[in-house]
């Protein structure tokens, strides 16, 4: 059920900072999903404030990523809207605006404590293993203290003013209330020393501002969570609901998902051969649970299937055979034409070229079923576009002898020369082979088994039949006379 509210506006707010975290791209998808299950909106904003981490292009690169992944924005950077600008760095008036509020109101103040005092400050409590947070030295400054500072040209901060006892309860709609010491709280910094907000306070003044009703993020953020609901109390501002994402954990070890333990970037696995769909389908599971058994979910059937109430607040793992699972099945849903297309970067980069499309589809179509990802393309098919090598004696099948083998060879290759290449297909060669076998009285494997490997020179491989038809009659001809040295 949609929740009770007039207005349903989520927003997804990454920072430019390089590429896109497999984590940013389920709270993305989480907040798309509940946005379009209640028939909200869906708002793109650009939280730049870190300016050290910025990446040149990232913003850019961030939109088309999120694109190929199908999660449309209702506004934002590249749409514009009537709540912009949207990217933070173009507003940095309003977060002056408010930050001077709060300081008449006196509900945050200057510091001027340098940075070499704060490295002290923390090396201190750290030595007496106390948690590290600002002193409140300049919490108490008089009016002309700050003046003559200020006049003396000292750089300061802006620190929120935080209660100094009791509790602060929040509420998460995934776990309910949560309640905090306020004796837990640092003053911490609303505005930096260079005029730019911190992401605590920029993100708040947004969201209020773009009239929010709901926050997806990641859990990581929890602790924080206290800080914002006071900078919301302090407005005198209802704050949106906040709805804090489980963790992703590594399925090795249980960690947190991180790049010290492999790929976490979208981009990677876009790279490698997941498909956008399989990437969907399995974020959409990190957390949510349907109430059926169903497994594959389109995005299509996530907008309309997803829900609140089936989201949990455990962690998740991250299973990369599951993702695996996943990008088969979708890559298995492709016909031959699309597939083709798909993988054709992946053979180019590893210099194979197929004749002609016609025969590039089917040499991918071999490798369909077995394909978990479509960088493994050239190592399934590899086979197809250069003549293969092998040990004569994987010739052999069982008790036969390397001599029995090749004149097994030589039979079945008198008969596959007598159809013509009008005929040459996968069904018409196995239905013709098949039936002389049997007329025969052979056995299949005598005659199958060194059919296939002086076709493709594996152990394992698609059946001969199908590497016969996708090969075409000449080259597969060509390939059975050149079984170690075979001569008709």
């Amino acid at each position: 059920m949609p929740p009770l509210k007039n207005k349903i506006r989520l927003r997804f707010a990454p920072s430019p900072t390089g590429f896109l975290h497999i984590g940013s791209l389920r709270s993305a998808l989480f907040g798309y999903l509940l946005a379009k299950n209640w028939g909200g909106e869906f708002i793109l904003r650009v939280e730049d404030t870190d300016q050290k981490r910025e990446v040149a292009g990232a913003t850019d690169s961030l939109i088309r990523i999120l694109k190929i992944m199908g999660l449309e924005f209702d506004e934002g950077p590249h749409l514009g809207g009537q709540y912009g600008p949207y990217i933070q760095s173009e507003r940095l008036d309003i977060y002056k605006r408010y930050s001077d509020r709060l300081l008449e109101e006196g509900r945050a103040y200057r510091c001027f404590c340098s940075a070499e005092r704060l490295t002290k400050m923390r090396e201190a409590q750290e030595a007496e293993k106390k948690a590290p947070r600002y002193d409140r030295l300049c919490r108490n400054l008089k009016e002309e203290e700050i003046e003559a500072k200020i006049k003396a040209g000292e750089q300061f901060v802006i620190r929120q003013k935080m209660p100094l006892s009791g509790e602060v309860t929040v509420r998460d709609e995934l776990r309910g209330d949560i309640r905090f010491p306020a004796a837990d709280l640092d003053d911490h910094v609303l505005i930096k020393s260079n005029g730019i907000p911190t992401y605590q306070f920029a993100n708040v003044i947004d969201d209020h501002l773009m009239e929010i009703s709901h926050v997806t993020r990641a859990v990581e953020w929890l602790p924080s969570y206290p800080k914002n609901f006071l900078l919301y109390q302090d407005f005198g501002w209802t704050p949106p609901k906040f709805i804090h994402m489980p963790l992703i954990l590594n399925k090795e070890g249980g960690g947190k998902l991180s790049k010290r333990r492999g790929d976490v970037f979208v981009e990677d696995y876009l790279d490698k051969g997941y498909l956008p769909e399989a990437l969907i389908n399995f974020c959409a599971l990190l957390g949510w649970h349907p109430k059926s058994d169903q497994e594959i979910w389109s995005l299509k059937e996530l907008t309309s299937g997803f829900s609140l109430e089936g989201m949990g607040a455990s962690p998740a793992v991250f299973d990369v055979d599951k993702l695996d699972y996943y990008n088969g099945y979708y890559i298995r849903q492709k016909n031959n034409k699309e597939l083709a297309s798909l993988c054709a970067p992946y053979l180019s980069e590893a210099g194979l070229k197929a004749a002609s499309p016609e025969q590039l589809e089917k040499f991918v179509s071999l490798a369909q079923d077995r394909l978990k990802k479509l960088s493994d393309i050239a190592e399934l098919t590899n086979f197809l576009f250069t003549p293969p090598t092998y040990e004569p004696e994987l010739l052999r099948w069982k008790t036969l002898s390397l001599e029995e083998a090749l004149a097994n060879l030589k039979n079945i290759r008198d008969e596959l020369e007598k159809i013509n290449s009008e005929d040459w297909a996968t069904e018409y060669l196995e239905k013709t082979i098949l039936a002389w076998i049997k007329n025969h009285d052979y056995k299949n494997g005598d005659y199958l088994w060194p059919l296939r490997v002086s076709l493709t020179g594996l152990k394992n491989s698609p059946g001969p039949f199908e590497v016969a038809g996708a090969l075409g009659r000449e080259e597969s001809l060509k390939r059975l006379n050149n079984a170690y040295k075979l001569r008709i």
